[in-house]
């Protein structure tokens, strides 16, 4: 009696797996785009606009840096070319709405920093 319940369970598993289409969001990947300002920055740059980062990991050409705000987090990633490291992507958690970067977590920083930020483009 015991089998038959246990394959009974195990058709109803599969058949609901096999029941419609399956929709599925990747939430791992972030939204294109970069806050304004911020692509082509040098450590030091990142340094003096938002201060002592919490966190410095360098992997091969790659370098993660991490400041840390009361609310959020922002990763910069810099990334060696011709022997010029410069901010190629920037994310912060919790993400932006239209970009993996939330500007007000990146303002959050800089004001802790006493910075006003990176300058941004004037329209």
């Amino acid at each position: 009696m015991k089998r038959v319940l246990a394959l009974a369970l195990l058709c109803a598993g599969l058949a609901a797996c096999a029941n419609g289409p399956r929709t599925t969001t990747r939430l791992d990947v972030p939204p294109p785009g970069e806050p304004s300002g911020t692509t082509g920055l040098h450590e030091a740059d990142l340094k003096r606009f938002y201060g002592q980062p919490a966190f410095t990991r360098k992997d091969g050409n790659a370098t993660i840096i991490r400041f840390d705000a009361p609310s959020c987090k922002a990763y910069f990633f810099l990334y060696s070319r011709d022997g010029n490291t410069a901010v190629w992507h920037v994310e912060t958690t919790p993400r932006g709405a239209s970009i993996a970067a939330d500007q007000n977590c990146l303002n959050a920083l800089s004001a802790r920093a006493g910075s006003s930020g990176p300058p941004r483009p004037t329209s």
